[in-house]
C-alpha cells in the first residue's frame, strides 16, 4: 500500500510514493527508510521494486522523483545536478520527522546505483540517518569521468551550451542510452551492460512514460565536478550495508562497492556480494533483490529497530 505525497526542497514540489507497512496504523511509530533512485529512474521503477519489499517487512519506505524530473517541479527539466539530489535526501527527512507515525530515531537511507553515490555523499553530513545501505552504488561523477572520452570537450561544449542558452537558444537534451535495443544496434552498441540497461528502462514493462531517458546536457557542469567518496573517511560515521553484485562490468559497480566498504572507517560494516548478478539484474530479478532485502531488513532492524 503506497499513497503520494510531496515536500519541498526550496521552491521545487518533490512527489513522491510513501509505502507502508499491511495494517498500517496511524496511531503507532515505524522506523522509516528514504530512498535514493538511480540516474535517469522515476519512482515507479527500481523506487518501487525495493520500497514495496521494505514496507512488506514493516518499514515505511519513500521513494520520490528527484527535483526536475518526473512528477517533481522545477526548470529546467532533466536537469541531474548532484548538489540539488543530496539536498532531495535531506528535505526527504524533513518530511519525515513531520509525520506523526514516523520516529525520527529510526530513520535510515537506502540508494541504488548513482543513487548509491548521492546516498553516500548526503549521509556523511545528515546524521539523521541513522543507517545507510546501497545497492550496485556508483559514484555518478566518477563513471562520468571514466567514460567520457574527453573531459575537457566535454565543459567547452557545457560552455558554449550555456552561453547559447543565455542568448536564447531552446536547451540541449541528450539520451542517456539508446532509446530502443534496434537504435543501440544501429549505433554499434555492444556493451551488454548497456543493453541491459536499454531492454530494462526502454523495452520491458518497467518501462514508464515519465522515464524520459533525456538528460540536461548543461547537467554534465556539475555532474563532473561531483566526488561522492573523496570524504568518506573523515565523515562517514554511520553503519553501513554494501551489496554488490559479482558480476563485473563497465558501470563500475563491484569495484566502487568494494571500495566505498574498504574507506568507510566505522567498524560496523557489511559487505555482501551476490554472485552472479549483475548491475541490472540488481534492479528487479526477485532471486537478486529478495537476497538483498533479506540482508538489508536484518541490518535495518538492528540499528533501526524492528
Amino acid at each position: 500500500m503506497w499513497k503520494r505525497i510531496s515536500f519541498r526542497n526550496r521552491r521545487v514540489d518533490v512527489v513522491g510514493n510513501m509505502h507502508v507497512p499491511d495494517g498500517f496504523d496511524e496511531s503507532r511509530t515505524y522506523p522509516a527508510i528514504v530512498l535514493a533512485t538511480p540516474g535517469s529512474s522515476v519512482k515507479e521503477q527500481i523506487g518501487a521494486v525495493y520500497a514495496e519489499r521494505l514496507a512488506a517487512r514493516g518499514f515505511v519506505a519513500l521513494t520520490f522523483d528527484p527535483s526536475y524530473q518526473g512528477e517533481s517541479g522545477g526548470e529546467p527539466r532533466d536537469l541531474e545536478d548532484p548538489s540539488v539530489r543530496v539536498e532531495d535526501l535531506r528535505c526527504a527527512v524533513d518530511f519525515l520527522v513531520t509525520q506523526p507515525f514516523v520516529d525520527e530515531a529510526r530513520i535510515g537511507l537506502l540508494g541504488i546505483c548513482a543513487g548509491g553515490g548521492y546516498a553516500v555523499s548526503a549521509a556523511q553530513t545528515e546524521h539523521r540517518f541513522r543507517a545507510l545501505a546501497t545497492v550496485v552504488a556508483t559514484d555518478i561523477g566518477a563513471a562520468f569521468r571514466r567514460m567520457l572520452p574527453d573531459v575537457r570537450a566535454t565543459l567547452e561544449e557545457v560552455g558554449k551550451e550555456r552561453s547559447a542558452q543565455a542568448r536564447g537558444a531552446a536547451p540541449r537534451r541528450d539520451p542517456w542510452i539508446p532509446d530502443s535495443l534496434a537504435q543501440a544496434s544501429e549505433a554499434g552498441v555492444r556493451d551488454p551492460e548497456v543493453l541491459e540497461a536499454v531492454a530494462f528502462y526502454r523495452e520491458s514493462p518497467y518501462r514508464h512514460p515519465r522515464s524520459t531517458n533525456r538528460l540536461l546536457f548543461a547537467s554534465y557542469g556539475p555532474l563532473l565536478a561531483f566526488d561522492a567518496f573523496h570524504l568518506v573517511p573523515k565523515l562517514l560515521t554511520q553503519p553501513l550495508l554494501v551489496i554488490v553484485g559479482g558480476k563485473r562490468g563497465s558501470t563500475g559497480q563491484h569495484e566502487a562497492g568494494k571500495a566505498l566498504f574498504g574507506m568507510t572507517p566505522t567498524g560496523d560494516k557489511d559487505l555482501l556480494v551476490i554472485d552472479g548478478a549483475g548491475h541490472y539484474d540488481m534492479y528487479y530479478k526477485p532471486e537478486y533483490v529478495d537476497l538483498a532485502i533479506e540482508r538489508m531488513t536484518r541490518f535495518y532492524a538492528q540499528h533501526l529497530g524492528a
